[in-house]
């Protein structure tokens, strides 16, 4: 013997016939946590952000910027020395640069 039973029912009506609980409020509240989340990491993925965080010792202003140029060209210009103090004969690399 074979019997087919057909019910018509939306799902929201099965669970309630059955009696199973109410997940939708709970799921709202992870989906908007979850979509939250998302936006934050959208933020700290935006370039300037990424430069803050990965460079934290960087010059920030442009004044910063210019200074810290001016440093790195006195560093590498002959006969101005490693301390960038001048052209002073008498500097800290005064006798390092021969052999004796």
């Amino acid at each position: 013997m074979k019997v087919n039973v057909e019910i018509d029912c939306t799902p929201e009506e099965a669970r309630r016939f059955l009696g199973l609980p109410d997940l939708r409020p709970m799921q709202d509240a992870v989906m908007a946590k979850v979509q939250q989340q998302m936006l934050d990491a959208v933020d700290a993925l935006s370039p300037e952000t990424l430069l803050k965080t990965w460079m934290p010792l960087a010059p920030q202003t442009p004044e910063q910027m210019r200074e810290a140029m001016a440093a790195m060209f006195r560093m590498f210009t002959p006969g101005s020395g490693m301390s960038g103090s001048g052209m002073s004969g008498s500097g800290a690399s005064g006798g390092r640069s021969g052999k004796g």
